[in-house]
């Protein structure tokens, strides 16, 4: 069955591929540490240099602190102009951006550095190497990614790259920020802004008491006929959890297509869901979704029944309860909250 990849599923529904690229979460902050890193603490904020970050595909020894950083992938931008540093350069994103590739929270935050937008560039498979390669970096950051080993070679080859721990597209978004901040010599902080976070969910938890004991399942589909359930530790489920609601036991008991934080359940199946008090999801397009939920066995899942589905159609909003980073989560937690309330309302 083709599922949808990470990116195509966060940034360009209408786009099919495998699901290697589901981002996973960390359960603990102690295990954010990244995979294996070197390098002491020095003076200050800034640790001493060189650092060495081990990862799948090499190692990346930075010498001194990163005057020029170009950022891959999702999740790094966000951890770089957090701590108040803008990239020289940022891949494109295709959907939920701008003209120019711009993420809007982005966006918001290097403006409010009085800073002016970096340029973008082609990613994917498409990655443009030679406007990276003019942009001069001294650092390349794409730990949440899906470089190639070819792609990786080139870019080791122009700057100091930093690739995921062990698979493509897969890493928590504790150890994301960990690895940026240890990266960028600033390891101490790292701790601040997971902290800063945490107390965004930790303050949802405890102004929805409502949310308390509430189940829910988080599904997707790749068209009519088709079903699918993402595992708790996926991004976009760990932020709904993370706001108070608790992933359906049955979720933890099915089968996870390796390095996918997912399982393919089947329309056939779709009775799994009966117990799940909300369901959370997506759609391609209003097309899409009135064919999807025109099938008697869709229709029948007695959340969607109910009407306490959370599918946003704003891809912005769509995006941004999607990966979890210190500009993502307080952007958009009143418009995610918002759907959530709706939908409680009509929940069991």
């Amino acid at each position: 069955m083709t599922l949808f990849s990470r990116r195509s599923l966060v940034l360009s529904f209408g786009a099919l591929a495998t699901l290697s690229a589901c981002g996973q979460g960390d359960a603990d902050p102690s295990s954010s540490t990244p995979a294996s890193a070197t390098g002491g603490a020095g003076e200050g904020a800034t640790d001493s240099f060189p650092v060495t970050i081990t990862h799948a595909l090499g190692k990346a020894t930075i010498e001194s602190e990163p005057q020029r950083i170009v950022t891959l992938g999702q999740g790094s931008t966000e951890t770089v102009v957090a701590l108040g540093i803008v990239p020289v350069g940022v891949e494109k994103y295709d959907w939920a951006a701008d003209k120019n590739g711009h993420l809007p929270w982005v966006s918001e935050a290097i403006t409010k550095l009085g800073k002016p937008l970096p340029p973008t560039f082609a990613g994917m498979t498409e990655l443009d190497i030679e406007k990276i390669i003019e942009l001069e970096p001294d650092l390349i950051l794409a730990p949440w990614s899906g470089i190639t080993a070819e792609q990786y070679g080139k870019l080791s080859d122009i700057a100091p790259t930093v690739a995921y721990p062990k698979t493509p597209w897969t890493i928590g978004w504790k150890e994301q920020i960990t690895t940026v901040c240890t990266a960028l010599g600033r390891s101490a902080e790292a701790t601040k802004l997971i902290e800063g976070i945490s107390k965004e969910f930790a303050k949802a938890t405890s102004s929805r008491p409502a949310y308390k004991g509430k189940t829910f399942s988080y599904i997707y589909n790749t068209g009519p006929g088709t079903l699918g359930v993402f595992m708790p530790h996926e991004q976009r489920v760990e932020f709904v959890s993370s706001c108070g609601l608790t992933v359906d036991p049955f979720v933890t008991k099915e089968k996870e297509v390796a390095g996918t934080a997912s399982a393919v359940l089947g329309l056939e199946n779709a009775d799994k869901l009966k117990n799940s008090d909300l369901v959370f999801t997506f759609y391609t397009d209003a097309a899409s979704r009135k064919k999807i939920e025109a099938q008697p066995l869709y229709a029948a899942i007695p959340a969607v029944k109910r009407g306490a589905v959370v599918a946003f159609t704003d891809n912005q909003v769509v995006t941004a309860a999607s990966i979890i980073t210190p500009l993502t989560v307080p952007w958009v937690m009143t418009k995610f909250l918002s759907g959530v309330d709706a939908a409680i309302a009509k929940s069991a």
